[in-house]
């Protein structure tokens, strides 16, 4: 029997106004009252569509057309602030966003409903008089389906930013536990918060990556007592591992650039456009089977990887041109929950400091020395 309470929560909130309407029977007033609920409960939703998906293009993507135009003309003084504190995004830039969309939305509803549902409902009542109890019961429990939906999307939306806030592991864990939570995430939620970019970035799923420390005392070859890091069945060194076709390709590829960073950027959206996310192979680490192949050199082969491949093939490709790379591991926010995942921090020498790039996560924004990386991204260690 399945105890999480997550399932519980969210079967419970759908099942109350259900139970609601069943036991109150069908009436244009009660009916009028739950419907003008619902439409603040729509125009929520919308606002948060709409909002989340605004902020994000104007404040975190800003790369084309109106919104680039938009993002420009922000004061500086505004762009300074949030860049600084990229967490003011969330909590205070997209809620403002939100709320007034859905202030809009509302009244909007209000009014088309005054014209259409409301008589409609009067009607209804009119045409049911006389009819049975049972009868009254089965319509009105029908015509609060709606509103049990709505109940749903806005607990797990709730649920989702309680997560993104980082409340505990605990909580972290038992949402990721919820087969229910975690659908609704990935049909829902996730295209309401992220939009198309939702859509493309991969599901990454907890315990895909796994990090192994072992005593060396009973390894041939090695110094007794030392310890040695595996990650997916096979230490850094293994993983980072290049070859001459991926050295000679990776210096082709950056021959016309100059700096670092412009090297470094050519590399990043060479493995973002071309390496595809392995499903397979995640579900063969989650039944520890590491008979797989993983690092540089196999990413490089089959153009696919999970993200332990994407970080030791950028890594790679980034010393064939003698640019000082590190591999990170970490949490990152895959949609739903915070799960296991690694990334890279290049140096740009011109500027003298390091950047965190993600080419796990390319196909879902800018993740190339983003202000918002650390919105995503969580419990940084540097594995070398």
């Amino acid at each position: 029997m399945n105890k999480n309470p997550v399932d519980a929560a969210l079967i419970l909130v759908f099942l109350y106004p259900l139970l609601k309407g069943f036991l109150f029977k069908f009436s244009s007033k009660n009916m009028k009252s739950d419907i003008e609920e619902i439409g603040g409960y729509i125009s929520f939703i919308i606002g948060v569509i709409l909002g989340t998906y605004l902020t994000k293009k104007i404040f975190m993507i800003h790369q084309d057309g109106v919104y680039a135009k938009i993002y420009n003309n922000i004061p500086e003084q505004i762009i300074s602030a949030l860049e600084s504190k990229p967490l003011l995004i969330y909590v205070l830039v997209m809620p403002i966003i939100i709320f007034l969309i859905y202030k809009v939305v509302q009244i909007i509803i209000d009014l088309i409903n005054s014209i259409t549902l409301y008589p409609l409902l009067d009607s209804i009542e009119d045409l049911l008089k006389g009819k049975s109890g049972f009868v009254k019961r089965i319509i009105g429990l029908l015509f609060q389906l709606p509103k049990g939906v709505c109940y749903v999307i806005l607990l797990a939306l709730v649920l989702n930013v309680l997560v993104i806030i980082g409340v505990n592991d605990t909580y972290n864990k038992k949402l990721n536990e919820s087969k229910l939570y975690g659908n609704i995430c990935k049909n829902i939620i996730n295209p309401i918060t992220n939009s198309k970019l939702a859509k493309k970035i991969p599901n990454v799923i907890n315990d895909s990556f796994k990090i192994v420390i072992k005593n060396s005392e009973d390894q041939p070859g090695n110094e007794s007592g030392k310890t040695i890091v595996y990650y997916n069945g096979i230490t850094l060194s293994e993983g980072i591992k290049s070859n001459e076709e991926i050295d000679s390709f990776s210096r082709e590829l950056v021959k016309n650039k100059k700096t670092s960073k412009e090297k470094a950027k050519i590399i990043y959206n060479w493995i973002g456009q071309n390496i595809e996310y392995d499903y397979d192979k995640v579900d063969k680490i989650l039944d520890n089977d590491f008979t797989i192949k993983s690092g540089a050199i196999n990413t490089f082969n089959t153009k696919k990887g999970i993200c332990f491949d994407y970080s030791c093939l950028y890594s790679a490709m980034c010393k064939a041109n003698n640019i000082k790379v590190r591999i990170v591991t970490g949490e990152g926010f895959n949609g739903s929950n915070w799960v296991s995942h690694a990334w890279n921090e290049v140096y740009i020498s011109e500027e003298n400091k390091w950047i965190n790039v993600d080419t796990t996560f390319y196909k879902g924004g800018n993740y190339f020395d983003s202000s918002i990386f650390k919105l995503d991204h969580k419990d940084r260690k540097i594995a070398g």
